[in-house]
């Protein structure tokens, strides 16, 4: 885990944890369908830029305090606050003065929402967001104590003790380094009736085997399987494959000489089979991208983003070509071979993946020496943030299902971008799908299906594979709601037979 203040997540595992500690507007259900948290109805006007919510009033967070509208006030504007330096303020353009205010333009008071009393919040948009109540659903969106904030400091989220929760559970035991800790059930929580669970218990291992051990012992309900695991388990039946929402990609450091060169980024992803990493290194039903959107996330006229967006640019394996684009790229640079570092996480599937890549690229590309580097989660996002690597292998679930919620994250200026790669025209077309297309469902679609295209042609980042986990999943357990966009795991209705 990384953090458990909403205003500065940004890993899959600490958003998990906040969704299931805290609650927005809206809770997301089985299919991404969402249901009443924290409002009980919601107004919107004929133009569709104004949201009315009323918020119940038996919501309370877990030192007491009721939870009001100002909650929710309050923790926008601390997540586009410039100096919050939130990675996730770019989420909220599109309400009212939003991109002005992280930009510094204007005064965090412009936001475009409103406390009216105590218990009915008013959000003004600047234009239609399609996916605006997927959105209250994500955890950026949740409310925040201010009381909390304040009393807590720059230790705010930084462990369990440090926080408060208006969800069905509470943390705690999370110190803010360990690696175990707890949901237990918060019995302030409005619809604490119906949360079953007494007590979920997390515990983090660095091996699969080891997990799996503690599976068979029934010392785990759950656990994660490494790629020979889920070869051997695959026809169990309390084996469980997640796809999920998820792309994982090469990012390069634009801002270096060698990977500017388009050449160079394009050799090192024909170089690598794709085919061959899902089929014998991951080997739990993980699938080879097709562009950085993942399949199955949006339908248009009954076509899967991905199957439309699809290219050979960018995606696909092919040694011959990637050693002619190797040879120019480098005679461009004036070099004869090329040494750079490939910065992963520490885990067991991340250092396999960062080993087979080192591989290929060492083995395809004559003249290449590819250094790995396999650290925390932790220090991998904060290397990635200050742009201190060559190449990464980066990693993006979508956080509502729209396409949009990949391709906005290369756009020139997000926070994202970790690679800097910058595209005017690439740029232009992901504006037009959130402005001047935005009403006209096939031309947005257009636009955002020529910008993951351009993406893929101008080797912005290189896709690697669809992300699925393997699992064991003991079938006492039950009613756990899995999504693969946005919050993964709601654990509120999840109960256990006997």
């Amino acid at each position: 885990m990384q953090t458990l203040d909403p205003s500065k997540v940004v890993d899959t595992v600490s958003s998990d944890m906040i969704s299931n500690s805290n609650e927005g507007l809206y809770r997301l259900g089985k299919n991404s369908k969402v249901q009443p948290g924290i409002a009980t109805k919601v107004k919107v006007s004929d133009n569709g830029l104004k949201y009315t919510f009323t918020l119940r009033k038996n919501s309370k967070w877990s030192n007491g305090d009721p939870v009001t509208a100002a909650d929710f006030v309050y923790s926008w504007r601390r997540t586009v606050a410039p100096k919050t330096a939130s990675e996730y303020a770019y989420i909220f353009e599109g309400i009212k003065n939003a991109a002005a205010i992280t930009a510094g333009q204007k005064p965090v008071s412009d936001l475009g929402v409103q406390a009216v009393g105590k218990y009915q919040l008013v959000v003004t948009l600047e234009r239609n967001i399609p996916y605006f109540k997927l959105l209250m659903g994500f955890t950026p969106f949740f409310p925040q104590n201010q009381r909390a904030v304040e009393k807590y400091g720059s230790k705010y989220g930084t462990a369990a003790k440090y926080m408060v929760y208006n969800g069905p559970y509470k943390m705690t035991g999370w110190s803010g380094s360990n690696l175990k800790w707890n949901l237990v059930k918060n019995n302030q929580y409005w619809d604490k009736k119906h949360v079953k669970l007494t007590d979920i218990s997390f515990q983090v291992t660095k091996s699969p085997t080891t997990s799996y051990n503690l599976y068979q012992d029934n010392k785990l309900d759950e656990t994660y399987l490494n790629a020979e695991q889920a070869k051997q388990l695959n026809t169990n039946k309390e084996y469980v494959s997640l796809k999920q929402a998820r792309t994982t990609y090469l990012e390069f450091n634009q801002t270096k000489k060698e990977f500017q060169n388009k050449k160079i980024r394009e050799a090192l992803s024909y170089a690598v089979n794709r085919q061959q990493l899902v089929n014998k290194v991951l080997g739990n039903g993980s699938l080879p991208a097709k562009s950085i959107v993942s399949k199955d996330l949006a339908l248009h006229n009954g076509k899967d983003f991905a199957d439309t967006a699809a290219t050979t640019a960018g995606v696909t394996y092919n040694k011959e070509k990637a050693q002619k684009l190797w040879k120019e790229g480098l005679q461009e640079l004036g070099v004869k071979s090329l040494s750079f570092s490939l910065l992963g996480d520490d885990d067991d599937v991340s250092k396999s993946v960062s080993t087979y890549l080192q591989s290929q690229l060492e083995t395809n590309l004559p003249g290449a020496q590819v250094s790995v580097l396999n650290l925390p989660k932790k220090t991998r996002i904060t290397r990635s943030t200050t742009g201190q690597f060559d190449v990464v292998i980066s990693g993006w679930a979508a956080d509502f299902s729209d396409p949009i919620s990949f391709l906005d994250l290369f756009t020139k200026d997000n926070s994202y971008n970790f690679g800097k790669w910058s595209n005017a025209q690439y740029d232009k077309l992901v504006t037009a799908s959130k402005t001047t297309d935005v009403n006209h469902d096939t031309q947005r679609w257009n636009d955002l299906v020529q910008a993951a295209k351009l993406l893929s042609t101008e080797q912005g980042v290189a896709p690697l594979y669809q992300v699925a986990q393997a699992q064991m999943l003991k079938s006492k357990v039950k009613g756990v709601v899995y999504n693969t966009a946005g919050v993964a795991f709601n654990f509120k209705n999840a109960y256990v037979t006997q």
